[in-house]
């Protein structure tokens, strides 16, 4: 193809495999489900934030960071393997969570804590409406330290971290060829944008005849619609790269945020419990677990008939497990 990408800082465990579940979706033949399982990008720096973060490092090392600061939940994994990547790199990192010191125990916030991330907690609606303020004063109060800071916004979901699900794409073109499977259809969730935003980039500029499907785990499908396609501009005007994506190309199904981000119906947690007992496949609660729970949803109702062979991408999110065990006891 006739594009460069940027440059890319090589940190995650790349190419993760496909695998096919041995019991996953056997009921719903001639469909099958595969598994491109970016929860194998690494250990604690592992998941889909990874690849997107691979990007942000050549970006935050040139303008000599010495501080990575960012944004989440207490049980972030993007913030997890923000603080990770910093202590790995000798860099300090500063976290910027939605909730209360109370609601912080093991999971990653656990590992946050572990890593020497600095914690700054503020409530909701803080978060909601002046999260990058804060954020930017936090950089502000490090210059006047005499320290260069570095900010990352919410899951690394802006134009640069777009690049690591365009750069996956090509290389699942290439697994493609080796496996001599057709897939016709790419699920993700959906928590901030940049994941799905970079899929749709490589669907287009690969010129790919596949759909790409995305489950909202928070807000709502207009929401995603709106901050995919800003992405998208975002990536044509800073890198040049035009796919020409309109609104109507993001396809973002809604429905399935159930009592909220990050908090989980019986149902999904059944679920999860039993992919893991059949399969020895880890989903999480938060983000893969909804998901799943949705496809799996829209084949029982018959809505994604024309597509045979769905390739979901694991986004990782194993840490954030843990705090939810409780709920499986139950």
């Amino acid at each position: 193809m006739n594009f460069k990408l940027p440059a890319r800082k090589k940190i995650a465990l790349l190419p993760t495999p496909i695998k096919k579940p041995i019991h996953l979706g056997d009921q719903f033949s001639p469909h099958q489900i595969f598994i491109k399982r970016d929860d194998l990008t690494g250990c604690t720096l592992t998941g889909n934030k990874i690849r997107k973060l691979e990007f942000l490092a050549v970006d935050y090392e040139k303008q000599g960071a010495d501080v990575l600061i960012t944004c989440g939940g207490v049980q972030s994994n993007h913030a997890r393997a923000t603080a990770v990547l910093a202590a790995e790199t000798g860099l300090k990192s500063h976290l910027v969570l939605r909730g209360s010191p109370e609601e912080g125990r093991g999971g990653n916030f656990f590992l946050k804590q572990l890593v020497g991330a600095k914690v700054t907690f503020i409530t909701a609606d803080e978060y909601r409406d002046q999260r990058n303020e804060i954020m930017e004063q936090i950089a502000h109060d490090y210059a006047k330290q005499g320290q260069k800071a570095y900010i990352i916004p919410e899951g690394a979901s802006n134009a640069l971290g777009a690049m690591g699900y365009l750069h996956a794409v090509s290389e699942m073109v290439q697994q493609w060829k080796e496996l001599k499977v057709r897939f016709d259809l790419m699920v993700v969730p959906v928590g901030s944008g940049g994941t799905y935003a970079g899929l749709l980039l490589g669907k287009h500029l690969y010129k790919l005849d596949i759909e790409v499907i995305g489950f909202n785990v928070a807000d709502t499908a207009e929401y995603f619609v709106n901050r995919i396609f800003e992405i998208s501009q975002e990536v044509k005007r800073d890198y040049g790269l035009d796919a020409g994506i309109k609104k109507s190309d993001i396809h973002i199904i809604d429905g399935y945020v159930g009592i909220g981000y990050a908090k989980s119906r019986p149902e999904e947690i059944e679920l999860i419990q039993r992919i893991a007992r059949e399969n020895g496949l880890i989903l999480d609660p938060v983000y893969t677990g909804k998901a799943m729970y949705g496809l799996l949803e829209q084949l029982k109702q018959g809505n994604l008939k024309k597509y045979k062979n769905i390739l979901f991408i694991h986004t990782g999110g194993i840490w954030g497990i843990f705090p939810a065990e409780d709920l499986f006891s139950k």
